[in-house]
């Protein structure tokens, strides 16, 4: 489901995808490829480690068909397709992109939080 309203916040973009943070949901909405998910934020910290787990390295040595692609399913079935090296990299960019942004976004609203203005 894609969150229509005007507050969204875009946390980060690439040539793939781009993921949003929908203040109306409280969710994170990541459109890869044209597949669009919505996660809470503990399903999206589980999706992207899941990412993050897949051995790029040992999908590039494995010389059978098998390993030109690899399933990748995200939790409660939001997202199942299989992915190419090339989409996995970009995937685990989108996914990383939209992590490092929310940890940035939370720790400056926490430095602003502890400011006293005198």
């Amino acid at each position: 489901m894609e969150c229509i309203n005007q507050s969204n916040d875009l946390l980060f973009e690439n040539k793939k995808g781009y993921s949003y943070q929908c203040e109306l949901t409280n969710t994170i909405v990541v459109n890869f490829d044209g597949i669009i998910t919505s996660y809470k934020i503990r399903d999206f910290l589980i999706f992207q480690r899941m990412v993050n787990s897949v051995n790029v390295l040992d999908m590039l040595y494995n010389l059978s068909d098998e390993g030109d692609f690899k399933l990748i399913e995200a939790t409660k079935r939001n997202f199942s397709k299989e992915l190419t090296i090339c989409e996995i990299v970009q995937l685990r960019d989108l996914l990383n992109g939209t992590k490092f942004t929310l940890v940035l976004n939370s720790m400056v609203l926490e430095v602003l939080s502890d400011t006293v203005v005198y």
